[in-house]
């Protein structure tokens, strides 16, 4: 089990006598978290505990083999992802997991983890920062197998070049399609002001941190899939409908069929 691995690597003992990892090996392995904190009220600290809580109570389920066709759906902070993503979810037959609704629901859901899990992972958010990526991965993969739709959109993940790797070395798979929607600052600002939903990353002062998260982080991650031609860039300014339209011939382009018309006609 790759959970009961993760526990083991991260709480045991530096030692001379463990094999010098390779150059790849380091490469995808060096954003891991140290066990050994110095400051135990700083960011990395809560990061590690968060780590070793999640490690240490995630159950011992296997892995489903049945891999669907998997989409990443990216983009700023109020680009209109989600909303397009409840649409294709609706017309084209796909399962829609958001990352930060599935980190809200699990603060939010009395879990075994208990207060200490959902308070860290609420301070995390607060702060603008990325959840360590084992954990958002864990809740993506258990919605994944929870699921029996044959395609999936994955809602605003990964969020950065640490999130895919993880996402890649746990899952055993790389997404199919990337969809990137483009939308300017301003716009973004404007929407999350303006969208009154009562979430805590909701105001001025998380949004520029959030904004600027994103630019550093997630567009490595769409320059990368779009090195290996996986990225479909979508404008998102103009109204809803205009914005569906294009994702719609985007679908319509890689041959997906109107899922709700054929249903409606039994096929």
């Amino acid at each position: 089990m790759w959970r009961r691995r993760v526990g083991a690597l991260l709480l045991r003992p530096r030692s001379s006598s463990i094999p010098t990892p390779s150059a790849t090996h380091r490469r995808r392995h060096h954003l891991l978290l140290p066990v050994s904190v110095p400051d135990e009220k700083g960011p990395l600290a809560s990061n590690v505990l968060l780590l070793r809580l999640f490690t240490s109570q995630a159950g011992a389920d296997g892995g489903n083999p049945r891999k669907p066709f998997i989409a990443f759906v990216l983009g700023g902070p109020g680009s209109g992802k989600g909303t397009q993503c409840t649409r294709i979810a609706s017309d084209f037959g796909f399962a829609h997991l958001s990352a930060g609704d599935l980190l809200r629901n699990e603060i939010a859901s009395g879990s075994e983890k208990g207060v200490h899990f959902r308070e860290l992972i609420l301070d995390i958010i607060k702060e603008g920062r990325i959840v360590p990526s084992e954990i958002t991965v864990e809740l993506i993969r258990k919605a994944m197998e929870s699921t029996d739709a044959k395609r999936v959109l994955i809602d605003g993940f990964p969020r950065c070049e640490e999130n895919r790797i993880a996402f890649e070395r746990i899952t055993g798979t790389e997404p199919d399609l990337v969809i990137f929607f483009d939308c300017p600052e301003d716009e973004m600002v404007k929407r999350l002001l303006g969208r009154n939903q009562g979430r805590v990353d909701d105001n001025i002062e998380t949004i520029k941190k959030r904004l600027k998260v994103f630019e550093n982080l997630n567009i490595p991650v769409v320059d990368y899939y779009s090195s290996r031609g996986k990225v479909h860039k979508i404008s998102a300014t103009g109204t809803e409908e205009e914005i569906f339209g294009a994702v719609r011939k985007l679908f319509a382009s890689l041959g997906f069929e109107n899922f709700v018309f054929h249903k409606s006609r039994g096929l």
